[in-house]
């Protein structure tokens, strides 16, 4: 596809000619998937809940490379670049309708798929043509271009972005981005108005609850950095208000060496209850909080190539 000769697709816009050689992301122009299996740790409207013979977990699609690279993901064994198997836009539908059909999803979620966009965007094309049904989930870092989610119009049900910071300089610090949030703040403009208020499903094919349609906008709580969530909550709910459910994670994982210490260690129970109350104080009244239990390696799963190609 031709716009993957001067790339342009994430707010880096660094014009690489992906047919020749890497771009920002750290990919060319073949798309790598990494795992495609059932996954149970997102909010509890896409994951939904394993019930005997009904549909359980979210079809989780996870894509190698990624155009942001924080010093902290917990996803780095991929996001950098490596690993993973190669699909084009056949093989992909494939996956998708097989975690529909086989495997039961509630949705189809595609994880960090900015830099694939019209490879993925034609192949949810092709699987709605084939009788893709479930809601699709598109799951990312908040770090995108409106012309670049403009190709998704149509094809997205769920936004299930990040919005990491509100200030440059941790963006920067943290991201080498800072441009996040004046790309992030106009992405979740984008994707609200394609998708609108939250829909759910009212049981049928789908379990009761699950979300059909809406954005939910996650923040990591970073150690040291209340204060920039507090505003990353503002932000969201003055823009949106109820419109959207907000998600605050405490989940914080210090993933090895780190080039600066105040990460390397996990957030506290003070500092995650600080941003919540401050949520419940200005009327968040749209969210899920996480209980205790849910910082650690075990809760990133295996990029081995599940569920891709016969494995």
């Amino acid at each position: 596809m031709d716009i993957y000769k001067s790339c342009t697709l994430c707010p880096r816009m660094c014009g690489v000619d992906r047919t020749v050689k890497t771009g920002a992301c750290g990919m060319g122009t073949q798309v790598y998937a990494a795992r495609a299996a059932l996954h149970m740790w997102e909010e509890p409207c896409i994951s939904g809940e394993v019930t005997e013979g009904g549909r359980k977990g979210s079809g989780a699609v996870f894509f190698v490379g990624c155009p942001l690279g924080c010093v902290f993901c917990q996803n780095r064994s991929i996001s950098r670049g490596e690993g993973g198997m190669p699909l084009d836009a056949d093989a992909l539908a494939d996956v998708f309708l097989r975690l529909q059909d086989e495997e039961r999803a509630n949705n189809i979620n595609l994880v960090t798929a900015t830099h694939f966009t019209p490879t993925v965007a034609d192949a949810v094309g092709k699987a709605k043509m084939r009788g893709l049904f479930i809601p699709v989930v598109w799951n990312s870092g908040g770090y995108e271009r409106v012309e670049t989610l403009s190709r998704l119009d149509g094809l997205i049900d769920i936004y299930l972005p990040d919005l990491k910071y509100v200030s440059s300089e941790l963006s920067a610090r943290y991201s080498h981005a800072p441009d996040y949030f004046a790309a992030a703040k106009c992405a979740l403009d984008e994707m609200f108005r394609q998708v609108g208020e939250p829909r759910f499903s009212g049981g049928g094919e789908l379990p009761e609850g699950i979300m059909t349609r809406g954005m939910i906008v996650r923040h990591l709580v970073l150690p040291g950095h209340t204060d920039d969530s507090i505003e990353v909550i503002r932000y969201i709910h003055d823009r949106f208000g109820d419109g959207v459910y907000i998600s605050i994670m405490n989940q914080y994982t210090p993933m090895g060496e780190l080039p600066y210490p105040e990460l390397a260690r996990t957030v506290t129970d003070e500092e995650y209850d600080r941003v919540v109350d401050y949520a419940v104080g200005i009327g968040v009244k749209n969210g899920f909080i996480q209980e205790g239990g849910a910082v650690g390696e075990s809760f990133i799963p295996s990029f081995d190539g599940t569920g891709l190609r016969g494995r």
